[in-house]
């Protein structure tokens, strides 16, 4: 570039010298003759302008708007989880025979005492049932008098030596077997009548009914719910959290639970049971809480509001967007808000149920992350930050 430069000034010098005053009005009609001072203005001119027309200015480097968020610890201890009181016991009561239901003196809301009738079904048949184990007695009753009768007399006529000895073990085998038959009999009599008795549905225990799943009329099977009754002394806060919380938490943690619709009726509880894996459609694991003495107005069903007393849940989640896999390793775009640049970092993570991230190393709190485009940014990229973001 600089031989091209003095090429051109060379040339413009021979012409300067070349051609005077009276020269110059010689080629160009028209113009006055030039002065020397005049010629060098001119000369310093050309040479400007022809070192500009061949020098290339570099294109500033945009600076790139991105999305990022704060990455901050997830906090449960103000996090107000809400769930329903249900009974820790409750029994779906179902008969023990099929059977058409005819009778159910009972509805969801109703009191029910122990052994109180709530259902029963058709007892024709097993009424029947009954008749026949009863005269299959008498007939084995029967048999085993003639046999006794039959052995009573072989015995006399064995005395008298007018019989054999082998006529005489046959008649008592004879009434051996009468005597087994009326055993059996008189068994099949009593599983008759305990049949009969399951025609009629009773509760096990006081309590009030929650379900009815069977209406009169239908044929039920056994095995099958009919009423569910419930015993509301014992009641407990049931409540769905997410993976990370229940992971968190232990049996016989504290629990401070109140009304929904009013926050001042409170009542303490415990943790009882953690389901140990996670619900297949809303990935959210199942807690029990056991109440300790509940007002009454903690009634079976009421919304309740739970709060997690004395722990706090912890835990760094970015969404899927900024993870940027490399190498079979996992990074992040971390932002950068006083020089406005981006630097790779490596982080260790593992995936959450809700198709969260959840990181383990590698990140602390309060650090900015990119959280979308994170496969065209560069090292020391300078970027904009358009947003204020939080997970």
């Amino acid at each position: 570039m600089m031989f091209h430069h003095a090429k051109s000034i060379a040339s413009v010098a021979r012409m300067s010298e070349a051609t005077s005053g009276v020269g110059v009005a010689k080629l160009i009609p028209g113009i006055a003759p030039l002065t020397r001072a005049t010629r060098i203005t001119l000369l310093l001119s050309t040479c400007i302008t022809v070192a500009g027309c061949n020098e290339k200015v570099a294109a500033p480097v945009p600076v790139r708007p991105v999305l990022s968020a704060v990455v901050a610890p997830a906090s449960a201890d103000n996090a107000f989880i809400v769930g329903t009181v249900q009974p820790q016991f409750k029994t779906d009561l179902s008969f023990r025979v099929l059977g058409r239901l005819v009778a159910r003196s009972v509805n969801v809301g109703d009191n029910v005492d122990k052994g109180q009738v709530v259902a029963a079904i058709d007892p024709a048949s097993l009424e029947l049932a009954v008749r026949s184990a009863i005269a299959d007695v008498s007939s084995a009753q029967a048999q085993l008098t003639n046999a006794t009768g039959a052995e009573g007399r072989q015995r006399t006529l064995m005395e008298t030596d007018a019989t054999s000895k082998a006529t005489l073990e046959t008649a008592e085998q004879s009434r051996a077997a009468a005597q087994a038959s009326v055993i059996r009999a008189q068994a099949n009599l009593t599983k008759a009548r305990e049949q009969l008795g399951y025609a009629q549905l009773k509760s096990d225990f006081a309590g009030v009914v929650t379900a009815i799943n069977a209406e009169v009329g239908q044929v039920v099977s056994p095995g099958q719910a009919v009423v569910t009754v419930a015993r509301p002394d014992v009641r407990e806060a049931v409540i769905d959290v997410a993976d990370n919380i229940a992971g968190a938490l232990s049996i016989g943690m504290p629990f401070a639970v109140s009304l929904q619709l009013d926050p001042s009726i409170k009542a303490e509880g415990k943790v009882r049971e953690i389901a140990p894996q996670a619900d297949a459609v809303t990935r959210s694991r199942r807690v029990r809480i056991t109440l300790d003495h509940p007002p009454e107005t903690f009634r079976l069903g009421t919304t309740v509001t739970t709060v997690l007393a004395g722990a706090v849940v912890q835990g760094l989640r970015v969404p899927p967007s900024a993870i940027l896999a490399r190498d079979g390793k996992n990074f992040v775009w971390l932002v950068d808000p006083s020089s406005h640049t981006v630097a790779l970092r490596e982080i260790q993570s593992t995936k959450d149920d809700d198709g969260g991230v959840r990181v383990t190393a590698g990140l602390d709190a309060g650090a900015r992350v990119a959280t979308a485009g994170v496969h065209s940014l560069a090292e020391g990229q300078k970027v904009r930050i358009d947003q204020e973001a939080t997970p």
